[in-house]
């Protein structure tokens, strides 16, 4: 028997009134994807996020001044996007977004603007605005990248207790305990990377005991222990290219398999996707798959494992790979989708399928 789409959205680089973010129907039994719908959502909408129980999108809009998070209504039948409203982000130059596990908050992440902020959802997911707006400061010894700090993401942990953010420009990820009766954020420690390693996005592991972390600028991952007060303990760092790569290098992405033996890494230069294997609570490189592209800002695993799929900004595609859950090598599924710098994707949550 067939199995239903997966819907998905795309967020992308875009100019403020081409169309920007976009709803894909992906088949999870071959990968084929196919576009639904479309809008104009303003300038580069780069990051999007699905509420996790309601048909919402939120997407992060860099408004010249201050960043603009727009909402959206989505067809589950046809993948239609309503928008609904608007609220300002708080800073500026959003790049990432996220909603907690209850619903009732979406939080941000500025590069530009070395901020970070939380913004109330109602009970119908409607935005309100910031009510917690928290500035970084620092640098660290990069000239180029890191005068200033820049928060690169803001995840929350599993239970909803601590929001993770990784700064770009301090070398540091910062840990807040997120307080739902209040609406606010409080620092709960803050850990120092190594100068010059620029953290930028993070995965948990499946038993939420370790996260991963993806360093921008020196190409590595580093793997931490996470205690049960939300700080963390550096165990251990691997880099994401092979020892004879003598090119430039940046990495993006970083997700864990949904089994939980395998994590996923993305390197823009060298343009491919590197595999590690978890292996007594760190991580081995085993394998590095070609994105058939070029500038792999993102990927997307879908639900079940079964497919990886990487969004090449520079050659205007979405590339489908074939997951081998047994070795967690990828293969081209010989399936794409043609989107305008695409560096996106997520997945709506599916509720009615086991």
């Amino acid at each position: 028997m067939t199995r239903e789409n997966y819907i998905a959205a795309v967020g992308t680089y875009s100019a403020a009134t081409d169309e920007s973010i976009f709803t894909v129907a992906v088949d999870p039994d071959t990968g084929s994807m196919k576009q639904l719908d479309a809008v104009a959502a303003g300038p580069d909408p780069t990051f999007v996020a699905f509420h996790p129980s309601r048909d919402y999108l939120y997407a992060a809009v860099r408004e010249e001044k201050e960043g603009l998070i727009r909402s959206y209504e989505v067809d589950r039948d046809t993948g239609e996007l309503t928008e609904r409203n608007s609220a300002s982000s708080g800073a500026a130059g959003p790049c990432y977004c996220s909603v907690d596990g209850t619903g009732q908050f979406l939080l941000v992440a500025h590069y530009t603007g070395g901020a970070i902020s939380m913004l109330p959802l109602d009970s119908d997911g409607e935005i309100g605005s910031p009510c917690e707006v928290i500035e970084h400061h620092g640098s660290s010894i990069d000239s180029d990248r890191q005068t200033a700090p820049h928060p690169h993401s803001i995840t929350l942990g599993p239970e909803n207790r601590f929001a993770y953010v990784p700064d770009l420009g301090t070398d540091q990820i910062h840990v807040y305990a997120v307080d739902h009766d209040r609406g606010s954020l409080s620092r709960a420690g803050v850990v120092n990377c190594p100068p010059g390693s620029g953290p930028r996005h993070l995965s948990f592991s499946t038993d939420s005991d370790q996260v991963y972390v993806i360093n921008e600028l020196d190409s590595t991952v580093t793997v931490f222990d996470r205690q049960s007060d939300g700080l963390l303990t550096e165990r251990s760092t691997v880099s994401t290219l092979p020892s004879d790569f003598g090119g430039d290098n940046k990495t993006a992405e970083i997700a864990t398999h949904p089994i939980g033996d395998y994590v996923y890494g993305s390197n823009r230069g060298q343009d491919t996707i590197v595999t590690f294997a978890v292996d007594d609570e760190t991580i081995t490189r085993v394998d590095q798959t070609p994105t058939c592209g070029e500038w792999p800002r993102h990927f997307a695993i879908a639900p079940d494992g079964e497919f990886l799929f990487v969004e090449n900004r520079y050659t205007n595609d979405i590339i489908a790979f074939d997951v081998d859950t047994a070795t967690g090598k990828l293969s081209p599924a010989n399936e794409s989708l043609s989107i305008t710098e695409p560096v996106c994707m997520q997945w709506m949550p599916d509720r009615h399928r086991n």
